[in-house]
């Protein structure tokens, strides 16, 4: 496993990280404490030492499972987790440096740590990015020591451009073969700033594992059933916001550039070919998953030709549709 200098932080970290919103469970399904834990070890096992969470995913399971993992394992795992999705309502005038404060203190007794190795406010409404007095609380958090370093994780390329207005360490961002606009600004700002980026949402909710047709059927307590118009959340977290039909056009047509039907590791290997990127994070709902996940760092590097293609899709189906909304 490949590894990538983290931003300002220093730190090395996996070029292939660990997702865990779907730790231990699929979309709907009860929680299991023990393959969330061999998801943990085949990590480790594959080299990999960045794991993402946050204090809401499986309503503060991932983050227990990881704490228990590490706390017989230290020093295994650079971990980032997220705050302020727990706020209800989640709107603007609820977050105060109190409960930022509050959320990390819970994040550091759930994940058994000393500290916290990164702490991103998460997907928080578009206001919030221009918060002084949120953007001054972490930086005490920082400064008395519960956090190592702080940053974002971000909707729109322009809360990621507003929040480099503070001294933030990483942004994460959805970017994958369906979502290409984080190039075009995004990134050059976050490599002048030293500012690491974390691409989440790879393979478009598995949409670019190529292994969904017009007739897969996804359970209620799916968000790929209920939130592809943004029902619960922003839509864009669904298939990355393309419309499934469209997507599944797209999909057909990489599959041909790459000669395969198992699409997931050129989609990973595709955000590895740009530097600025340092970390991409597939979820795993089983260790199987993740072993299938980490095949992306075998790969040779993509060529020219393939790399245009890709654009010529995008360009072709995606980029008038997607470019403009996020």
């Amino acid at each position: 496993m490949e590894k990538r200098i983290f931003g300002k932080t220093g730190r090395s970290i996996s070029e292939i990280g660990l997702g865990t919103w779907q730790l231990g469970t699929r979309w709907g399904t009860p929680y299991d404490r023990e393959e969330a834990k061999r998801i943990l070890e085949t990590a480790a096992e594959a080299g990999i030492n960045f794991i993402d969470t946050a204090d809401v995913y499986n309503g503060g399971e991932s983050e227990r499972s990881i704490g228990e993992y590490v706390h017989t394992h230290p020093e295994q795992f650079y971990i980032t987790t997220k705050c302020g999705r727990r706020l209800n309502p989640h709107i603007d005038e609820c977050y105060t440096p109190a409960a930022i404060d509050g959320f990390i203190h819970d994040s550091i007794a759930r994940l058994r740590v000393q500290r916290l190795d990164m702490v991103l406010l998460h997907c928080p409404p578009t206001s919030v990015f221009a918060r002084d007095d949120i953007f001054a609380e972490l930086e005490r958090q920082k400064k008395k020591g519960d956090i190592a370093d702080y940053g974002v994780s971000i909707e729109k390329v322009s809360e990621g451009l507003q929040a480099m207005e503070y001294d933030i360490s990483a942004i994460e961002v959805i970017f994958n073969m369906f979502r290409f606009k984080p190039m075009d600004e995004l990134f050059p700002k976050a490599a002048e700033k030293q500012v690491g980026i974390i691409a989440r949402v790879p393979l478009a909710s598995g949409l670019l594992t190529g292994r969904y047709t017009v007739d897969t059927i996804f359970g209620p307590k799916d968000h790929r059933s209920y939130n592809r118009e943004g029902a619960s959340f922003d839509k864009g977290e669904t298939f990355s916001g393309v419309p499934y039909e469209l997507g599944l056009k797209s999909v057909e047509e990489l599959k041909a550039v790459f000669g395969t039907e198992d699409l997931a590791p050129y989609a990973i290997r595709w955000i590895l070919m740009h530097p600025e990127v340092s970390v991409v994070i597939p979820g795993a709902s089983k260790a199987r998953q993740l072993k299938e996940n980490v095949r992306a760092a075998e790969l040779p590097a993509l060529t020219d030709a393939q790399m245009q293609a890709v654009k010529e899709i995008y360009d072709r189906n995606l980029r008038e549709v997607i470019h403009p909304q996020w």
